[in-house]
């Protein structure tokens, strides 16, 4: 989710698989993996809000997988990892249903409170039900207080060891932060989120897009091309994002990148789903369909599932 409060308001892929598949494939595949999905349910009584939030918050008032499905499956999406909520918290409890409901097809970002003693053996737990990432905010003031919080150097450093993520909801003034973590953990994948919400102002800024593009020397980071619907210009096609995935597929590679739609909030508002892939698939010609094929699935395949 780029910003809850402003919308409330408005096995990793082989080389030679890859190489294998035509440009053809790219209409007809269905194997294509959303990175970044929020499920919720008005059974408020079953799955209670966190207490900082109310019915009023959760637009659209529903939003399950089979919502998802409606949206998703037209357009040959098989696989979808699931970012838990906020309205929940650290409450993971209906993503881990949803996960538990449809074998195969959802992988989980967590949240989890890094104030807790047990931090590391949640991590463990929910690395057993197929919790792959977990979540954190990172805006400035945020970000800069994870280098004296014993919590988050736990969660860093034992990420590197169960090969989860740290997945990122970033403020582009919070990259500077993110690039001294990543220096003190080189080992951690760290997950970008929504290309650091660059352009969510309704411009690039170049020394915004400089600072993300910093993170690639790190080769365990990962950037997400996301949430095309609120970046930029804000309209389909999208195509004004074009020149900033770019660059980012020369900095990073595409096994760095990964498409997201950033569901239902991808799916509102006048945007829908199948423009949101489409930008990706049919309308950047400086992607190879290989290049394709690790935005689409490979790269998220490897970190998730």
């Amino acid at each position: 989710m780029i910003s809850r409060r402003n919308f409330i308001q408005t096995t990793a892929m082989s080389g030679f698989a890859l190489r294998s598949l035509q440009a053809t494939d790219i209409a007809t595949e269905s194997r294509w993996i959303d990175a970044h999905v929020h499920v919720w349910t008005p059974d408020t009584n079953k799955y209670p809000l966190a207490e900082s939030f109310n019915v009023a918050d959760m637009a659209p008032a529903s939003f399950t997988p089979d919502d998802l499905f409606a949206h998703c499956k037209p357009q040959g999406v098989a696989k979808v990892v699931l970012i838990q909520m906020s309205f929940y918290r650290f409450d993971n409890q209906y993503m881990l249903d949803s996960m538990e409901k449809h074998p195969g097809v959802f992988a989980g970002v967590a949240i989890v409170d890094e104030s807790k003693p047990d931090v590391v053996s949640t991590m463990n737990v929910l690395g057993k039900k197929g919790v792959r990432g977990f979540r954190l905010y990172a805006d400035r003031r945020k970000a800069s207080a994870w280098k004296d919080s014993s919590g988050m150097k736990q969660m860093w450093s034992h990420a590197a060891d169960s090969g989860q993520s740290m997945c990122l909801l970033a403020d582009p003034d919070a990259l500077p932060t993110v690039n001294a973590m990543c220096e003190r953990f080189p080992k951690t994948q760290v997950v970008i989120d929504h290309f650091a919400r660059i352009g969510v102002t309704g411009t690039i800024d170049p020394v915004d897009l400089d600072n993300l593009c910093g993170l690639s020397k790190f080769e365990n980071v990962f950037v997400k091309t996301s949430a095309f619907y609120a970046l930029g210009k804000k309209l389909a096609p999208y195509a004004d994002l074009g020149a900033m995935i770019q660059r980012l597929v020369r900095e990073f590679g595409v096994k760095r990148l990964m498409w997201a739609s950033d569901c239902p909030y991808q799916v509102v508002g006048g945007h829908n789903y199948a423009d949101s892939i489409g930008l990706i698939r049919d309308r950047l010609d400086f992607l190879s369909p290989e290049d394709k094929q690790w935005l689409l699935r490979g790269t998220a395949e490897k970190v998730f599932f």
